[in-house]
Parts: structure tokens; sequence; C-alpha cells
């Protein structure tokens, strides 16, 4: 027969509890399943003698399999006792029960059957040598298939325990938008997802080989790694390098390197230290986890992309705008870029110091709508063609006006409000001071500087001194003293950006 086999098993014995209160029917079963097989397991053999005893081995014994039990022990209906409490007390819902009796009249099969969740009932005569085989096989047969189904439910309760954790991770880091930020968020959940302590986020270079740099960016790094100031050991470059060429994740030692593509073409790797082994729910959670992780990264690139998109199309709008009124075509890049410079000497922050930068090209968007005679007039305009230009702030924020997008947002004030002047003399509100706002203060100082710096259709370019002299001379009227003054003290820098970007 099949389940008959003399090969050595290769996995934990079967584990059967016998319960009866005669040795010899111990000994005859024991005999007779010794050379008993399934699936190359063989039988191994726990004993009870009465009905208090099978309750503290069961109680106490885990991974039973089946248990052959007799009936009629120190009480008349002990084995039916136990059958009860193994259920019911002992919550025990897997084991298998053959009932055994050699009195059938004292435990009516019928009513066994209806009133005890038993498996199987035999009188002991009737227990041959292959129908004792054939009991067995069928009862392990049938706890095997439930354990599996058991394990089955337990991976996914624990699966959705993980998933649980994976988005609750996930909720916090998809917040970030800054890629420094959302790698050091990652890395945080991470550690708490698989409860670790020591953990690094790395990323592929573009273009290593042409920058002569690391394979390697290291974007954030928890706990103490092969890494010295960026610098990797030649072992863990090692496993980083086993996984990018292959592109699988492994685990060397007690350090788990993961790999992860995404479409940006910039795989992520992550390395986490201490590791004893990554069971294989925590690789499907972890890999469920880095792959939301990858479409965030992918997100966070693309967000960069379209805002990277929407200033250059402002800026190239703002080019054309200037080259209608025949100014230098690199006058919005040069203010941009001095805007950029008074918002980071001033201490704004980087969000703002980059909205400011894209939006400043845009100031200038209402001259679209000025007649040519007015805009390209090489002399100084009469009473009625002043009053013309003097609606282009408004026409300007008129056009800007409504978007959400924050750079949109911030163009529609600049272009309205960047020829108001800080004593409250300017156009077309008449706000005063820091009533109107740093972004517009900021672009009126750099495009005071630049426009006499550069020639234009109703002037010649003013030397250095001449400008100075100037900004120092509206200062306080025309112009926020504290941004004309970081002006001149980084004169250096601007002069440098008008040589980057001439006309």
């Amino acid at each position: 027969m099949s389940f008959l086999s003399s090969a050595s098993p290769k996995l934990p014995p079967w584990k059967v509890l016998l319960v009866d209160d005669e040795p010899d029917i111990h000994d005859i079963t024991k005999l007779t399943l010794s050379r008993f097989r399934l699936e190359g397991r063989a039988l191994s053999f726990v004993h009870a003698y009465s009905g208090a005893e099978a309750k503290q081995v069961l109680a106490r014994e885990e991974g039973i399999a089946l248990v052959f039990l007799d009936v009629v022990m120190e009480r008349e209906d002990s084995g039916l006792e136990v059958a009860r409490w193994m259920r019911e007390d002992l919550g025990n819902q897997f084991t298998r029960i053959v009932l055994r009796t050699g009195q059938p009249g004292q435990a009516p099969e019928e009513r066994v059957i209806v009133n005890y969740d038993i498996n199987d009932y035999k009188e002991k005569t009737e227990l041959d040598r292959t129908k004792l085989f054939t009991t067995t096989f069928a009862a392990l047969r049938a706890y095997r298939d439930i354990m599996k189904v058991e394990e089955a439910r337990q991976a996914q309760l624990h699966y959705r325990e993980g998933l649980e954790r994976v988005i609750a991770a996930s909720a916090h880091i998809f917040k970030q938008r800054n890629l420094r930020d959302f790698a050091s968020g990652l890395l945080q959940q991470v550690v708490a997802l698989l409860r670790l302590e020591t953990s690094m986020l790395l990323r592929l270079r573009g273009a290593s080989a042409i920058t002569g740099e690391q394979d390697y960016e290291i974007l954030a790094q928890i706990g103490d790694l092969d890494a010295d100031g960026g610098m990797l050991s030649p072992s863990l470059l090692s496993q980083l390098d086993h996984a990018k060429s292959n592109k699988i994740s492994r685990l060397h030692g007690d350090t788990y390197v993961g790999y992860f593509p995404n479409s940006s073409g910039k795989a992520s790797l992550l390395v986490l230290k201490g590791v004893e082994e990554i069971s294989d729910l925590d690789a499907q959670l972890l890999e469920v986890f880095c792959s939301g992780v990858a479409i965030a990264f992918d997100n966070i690139l693309l967000t960069q992309e379209i805002t990277d998109t929407q200033a250059e199309l402002i800026l190239r709008l703002g080019d054309v705008v200037e080259s209608r009124s025949h100014e230098g075509g690199n006058h919005v890049r040069r203010m941009a870029e001095v805007c950029q410079l008074l918002a980071q000497a001033s201490g704004m922050s980087e969000e703002e110091t980059m909205v400011l930068r894209h939006a400043a090209p845009m100031h200038d968007i209402g001259k679209i709508s000025t007649p040519d005679a007015v805009l390209l007039k090489p002399g100084k305009l009469d009473a009625a063609e002043w009053e013309i230009m003097k609606q282009h702030p408004t026409v300007g924020m008129s056009i800007l006006d409504g978007s959400q997008r924050p750079l949109l947002k911030a163009a529609a004030v600049i272009a309205h409000q960047h020829h108001e002047k800080y004593d409250g003399s300017g156009y077309p509100q008449g706000l005063v001071g820091e009533n109107i706002h740093k972004y517009a203060r900021i672009a009126a100082v750099a495009d005071v500087f630049d426009a006499l710096m550069h020639k234009r259709c109703y002037k010649d370019a003013w030397p250095l001194a001449r400008v100075v002299s100037y900004l120092r001379e509206v200062s306080g009227s025309h112009l926020d003293p504290q941004y004309v003054e970081l002006l001149i003290a980084n004169l250096d820098a601007a002069l440098a950006l008008n040589q980057r970007f001439p006309d």
C-alpha cells in the first residue's frame, strides 16, 4: 500500500495520542502502526491511561493530530467527557478524534455521533490491522487538510493586519512632496513595519558613468550602517551591485538588500541590517509597501516634472511679452534669478523661493494688451499714453486670477503689484509698505535693477555706480529698503547672473 514505506521520514512525525486504561491496547496499536507513513512522515505516540491524564496531556502537548480515545476508563463516560472538554473547554477544533470502545452498549453509536464532536466511532473488535491503517490514514489526511485551511486563514489574517500597517505607514509618507523628506519618512515606516532599528534607502544615479560618481545615492539612513559620509563599504557595495545586476532582493547574512524598480528608471534599493530572516509574509508586505512607494516616488518626480514644465511655460510666455516690447530676451530669466537670490538672502523658505523664481517671469504679462504705439514709443509717454500703460498690472492680474495653482497665484500677485511703491505712490492700488506682497516687493527691486543695467527702447544702460546710487535714492520710497540692501550686499552675485544671461 502507498502509505507503507521503509524510507526515513523527512518531516516531523504525526503526533498521535493513545488514551486507554489497558496497556496492551497501547502496545498493540504502536506495533500495528509502526511502519505507517503519510507523505513520508511516520507516527509519534503520546500515552494517557485515564480521562484525567488525557486532559493533562492535551493541555500540555501541541500539534496532536489524532486521538484514539477509549470510552470507558475510570468512569463509564470518561472518554466522552474528554471529547467534550477538548472541543468546548480547550477549544481544540482541529485534532481528529476516533472513539474506541470495547463495550458499545455503554455508549450507543448514534447518540455519540449526534451529541459529541467526534470524527469516527469504532468498536475495538472491528479494528483489525487493515481497518486501523485506513482509519488512521483517513483521520490524518483530514487533519492535514484542515490545518492547510487554517494556515491559509491565519496567513490571510496576518496579511490583512500587515496590509493595515502598510496602509497606515503609506498614508504618512505619501504626504511628503520633497524627495528627501519622503525617503526619511519611508525609512521610519519600514523600521516600524518590520520592527527593526537600522535601515538605509538609496537610489541609482542616472549618469554615474558620465559624472564619475558612485552608482548609488543615499537618500536617507537610520542607525549605524556601512556608510561613512555617503561612502559605502566594499561589502555593502558588492551586495548592492548584486541586487542591481540581477534585479532581485536578497538576504546576505543579517543584511537584507531589497531591489524595487520604478517607471522613472531610477530603481530604489532598501538596506535592512540586523535581520535574522525575512518571512514570506514580511517579504510580501515589503513588496506591497515598496510597490506603493515606487508609485509615490514616481509621483514625486512627476510632480517635479509638472512644476518644471509649468515654470518653463511661464518663462517662455514671459519671453514672448518681453520680445514684443523689444526688451532683451533674457530679461525675464535675469529677473527670476535675482528674485531667487534676494529671497534666499532674506531667509525665505526653499518652497516659497522656488515659487517666486518660477512666477516672476510673468510680471509684465498684462503688456500683451498694450498697443504697440504705447509699448514701443521711444520717447516719454504723454498723460493719455501713461494711463494706458498703467493698465497692464490689472490686465495681468485678470489673465492669471482665479487659478488655484501656487505658481499662477503667485504670478497673479506679482503681475498686479510689482508697480506698487513702498511709500504708497505706486499703481494700480496705491498699496503701502508691507501691504504689498513680499513677492511683488522683491520683483520690483529685481525689475528696476535689470531695467537700469540694460538698454531699453527709451534709454541706454546705466553704469553700475549710477545704478547703485539710484537704488539707494529710491530705497524707502519706491522700493523696499530691506531688499535694496540685500541686493547691494549681494551685488557680485547679481552681476554674475547678468553675465550668465546677457541680452
